[in-house]
């Protein structure tokens, strides 16, 4: 989710993938019109494996298995499958990492391949059929995609922010000012995200409530080192700051956040095009099987209260120790709530960065996957 594209790239991207949309249509029947799948109980996965989509509340508790459930369910014919993501440094990727680290895609026969490859490159691929799926968010370009005919949807979740997270929108306060009276409009905002990430919809949230919105503010594109420095030296009124940059100014008078990613609403995961939506589901299913057991077994809770583990992590993302735990851990959630896409696009058009009707959300996501791995019958 914390990819690092402007709003003209993503715009591009979107319209390179109207452009090549006859390239990637397919003669299978999408997963809307595929026979409906049979749902069996699982084993390890009750009433707390699956969560009303339509609650939104701050302190919901993630849907959540028994540690080593769902169970490993082996394909008969193993297969091959290549994930790409933006990154392999980043904490949200972590399950997918420790799952190939601890064989969890293995038991279930197939060798994940993961691939680094930015957000524009890879929506055409996974369009064709080309990669299998993508760790991503359902972007502008995601939306415009679909919009153009890709079989592409949203399959599962990945995060929501823990309540101690001050990941997002920070302000430079001046003498006398509080958070409370901070009026955005007109102001100038750092970002190293471009208006076509879904951080937008949570900038729009923090933005209207300090009198501001997308379209009221200036946006200054600024590289990952500079974001700190713009709001530091008053180069910028304001900077959406990521973890742990954040960290940098938390507690210091002189700034105040306004707010972040909602907490209980992931805004990112697993898009799955043509191959594992409807020509081979069932390796759609193991490959979410894995995920959400690797979830349930290694990032249930807190875990970064295990100073074994964050070294285990540390390791696998090659990053520093220290600086994994300078934040809280993550709320990894496979489940994607109601209306997510839907307030998404509110915001990229706000932002100018997306053209059409909104997408309605049969369209943009698919629960039924993830719903079968854990057994839960809608």
């Amino acid at each position: 989710m914390r990819t690092r594209y402007v709003g003209t790239t993503l715009i591009a991207a979107g319209a390179l993938l109207l452009g090549t949309t006859s390239c990637a249509k397919t003669d299978a029947p999408s997963d809307a019109a595929a026979k409906p799948r049979a749902i069996k109980a699982v084993a390890g996965c009750g009433k707390g494996s699956w969560t009303d989509p339509a609650d939104r509340s701050p302190d919901r508790d993630p849907a959540r298995c028994d540690k080593g459930a769902p169970a490993p369910v082996k394909l008969a014919k193993p297969r091959e499958l290549t994930i790409a993501t933006g990154t392999l440094s980043a904490e949200y990727v972590a399950p997918l990492e420790m799952a190939v680290k601890k064989g969890e895609f293995k038991k279930e026969g197939l060798d994940v391949k993961l691939k680094v490859l930015p957000t524009p490159d890879a929506l055409p691929l996974l369009a064709k059929g080309e990669i299998d799926a993508q760790w991503a968010a359902p972007e502008a370009a995601v939306m415009n995609g679909i919009l153009g005919g890709f079989d592409i949807k949203w399959v599962s979740g990945n995060f929501s922010p823990d309540p101690k997270s001050k990941s997002g929108l920070w302000v430079r306060l001046k003498q006398g000012q509080s958070a409370s009276q901070v009026r955005m409009a007109g102001k100038k905002m750092g970002t190293l995200i471009g208006k076509g990430s879904v951080a937008s919809y949570p900038m729009n949230i923090a933005l209207k409530e300090h009198g501001g919105g997308l379209n009221k503010i200036q946006f200054q594109q600024l590289g990952s080192a500079d974001v700190l420095t713009g709001l530091q030296n008053g180069g910028v009124d304001s900077a959406w700051l990521l973890d742990p940059i954040w960290r940098k100014v938390d507690g210091d008078k002189r700034y105040a956040f306004l707010g972040g990613q909602p907490q209980g609403e992931p805004l990112g995961g697993l898009l799955y095009g043509p191959n594992l939506l409807s020509k081979d589901p069932d390796a759609g299913v193991a490959f979410l099987r894995a995920y959400i057991r690797t979830v349930n077994t290694y990032f249930r809770d807190d875990y970064k209260k295990d100073p074994a583990f964050v070294a285990e992590l540390a390791r696998l993302l090659k990053t520093d120790k220290k600086v994994l735990q300078e934040t809280p851990s993550l709320r990894m959630d496979w489940e994607i709530r109601s209306g997510t896409t839907d307030r998404l696009q509110a915001a990229y058009k706000a932002a100018g960065v997306s053209e059409g009707d909104p997408l309605p959300e049969s369209k943009t996501v698919n629960r039924k996957l993830y719903e079968e791995a854990v057994g839960h019958k809608p």
